[in-house]
């Protein structure tokens, strides 16, 4: 077969034009690709609701893929035990109440699983600000490639509409804060001292709409509310998914 170099180069163009056009209103926004972000995209897609996973990075995953030290594992408590089975993820006991398992596996299926689900990924892409209207809530991102914010390039953005947006964006809280910074009551406390008991603990009850419209997941639900952090054991981050799914899976009557 005689290749053509301009009819691959358009099928790229057309067909992810195709998707950004369609995307351009979705039910729910998840920014962050890390494991509690790709959790809640894909028991969010497996419901049939229309969400994208905006990655500002080239690679999905997060904090997930380096497990602790570059060691590429992960563990997970008892609790969340459930969730590895449910992605077909493999793990060993290490100890009683403590699974192992593969970084890479984890984030290969947990992507793999949302994909799956029928959610779309928009990675190199950086939320630069939202939108809010008269209503009062989080309605939209302004988006942006993420090589235009590292270049400090003057580029306009474009705008993606959306129901419900979820910050899986992790310690740094990327969405709460560009809230906060607008003078709004939001205040973002910043993650505490290590403390892996406490923090995966807490995390669920600090998964939850703090300002209508947007949701935050995992380690950005603990950022916001001033909890500690708690290294390589994900099984919070998990959970925390999959709770924030199931809220606004409710919200939207789905």
């Amino acid at each position: 077969m005689d290749l053509d170099e301009v009819t691959i180069s358009r099928a790229i163009v057309q067909e992810q034009s195709r998707v950004l056009l369609e995307y351009m209103e979705m039910d729910v926004a998840i920014v962050g690709g890390g494991p509690s972000g790709l959790a809640c995209a894909a028991l969010l897609g497996e419901r049939g609701i229309k969400c994208a996973l905006i990655e500002k990075k080239l690679s999905i995953g997060g904090g997930m893929w380096g497990g602790g030290m570059m060691f590429p594992r992960i563990v997970v408590q008892e609790e969340a035990r459930r969730l590895l089975d449910r992605f077909g993820i493999a793990y060993r006991e290490h100890a009683p109440g403590y699974y192992v398992a593969s970084s890479v596996e984890a984030v290969s299926k947990l992507t793999a699983a949302a994909c799956s689900a029928g959610v779309e990924f928009f990675n190199l892409t950086t939320v630069e600000d939202v939108m809010v209207k008269g209503d009062g809530r989080v309605s939209g991102l302004v988006i942006n490639w993420t090589p235009v914010e590292m270049a400090g390039l003057h580029v306009d953005p474009f705008t993606l509409a959306c129901s419900y947006t979820i910050d899986a964006t992790g310690h740094d809280a990327v969405v709460a804060r560009l809230v906060e910074a607008k003078g709004t009551d939001l205040a973002v406390k910043g993650e505490g001292f290590m403390w892996a008991g406490r923090a995966e603990t807490n995390i669920i009850r600090h998964t939850r709409e703090i300002y209508p419209g947007l949701v935050v997941t995992g380690m950005a639900a603990n950022a916001v509310a001033g909890e500690n952090r708690m290294g390589p054991i994900f099984g919070g981050m998990l959970l925390s998914g999959e709770f924030a799914a199931g809220l606004v899976a409710e919200r939207l009557g789905r």
